[in-house]
């Protein structure tokens, strides 16, 4: 049987008339079963033209891409170091202003402890003064 011959040089060939079989359930349906029609032959000398153009037409696309990625990539690692430096400076930083607050209340806190103790002090003389200039009974002899 002489096979049809399309356009492009493609060869059309007729599809497989169907087996009579047992009935399928609708559940159990073939996945080949309506979609069997008529195969198109392709000789090898079109497939390569054909992923010869659409790799032309879409690689150089692909290339610049790739190295935008790159570019990118490399850009983002950069950026990363940088961060973590920064990262760095500020903990450093923090950690000055955090030795700095300590000191600063260390301060105050022994500056309240000199005037808490002055007070108690001012208070005992006070005490002993009044001590003293209470009157004391005269002793007979």
């Amino acid at each position: 049987m002489e096979q049809p011959e399309g356009k492009e040089g493609f060869l059309l060939e007729a599809a497989a008339p169907k087996q009579p079989g047992p009935a399928l359930d609708s559940c159990e349906a073939s996945p080949d079963e309506g979609l069997i029609e008529d195969l198109a032959i392709v000789d090898k000398k079109a497939v390569e033209q054909l992923t010869e153009g659409l790799i032309s037409h879409y690689l150089p696309d692909l290339q610049r891409s790739k190295l935008a990625l790159q570019e990118l990539t490399q850009n983002q690692v950069v950026l990363l170091d940088t961060l973590e430096q920064e990262i760095s400076k500020f903990k450093e930083c923090n950690s000055i202003l955090d030795i700095n607050a300590l000191k600063r209340a260390l301060k105050l806190q022994q500056k309240r402890q000199k005037e808490e103790l002055e007070r108690e002090q001012q208070r005992e003389k006070e005490l002993e003064r009044e001590k003293q200039l209470t009157a004391k009974p005269a002793r007979r002899t």
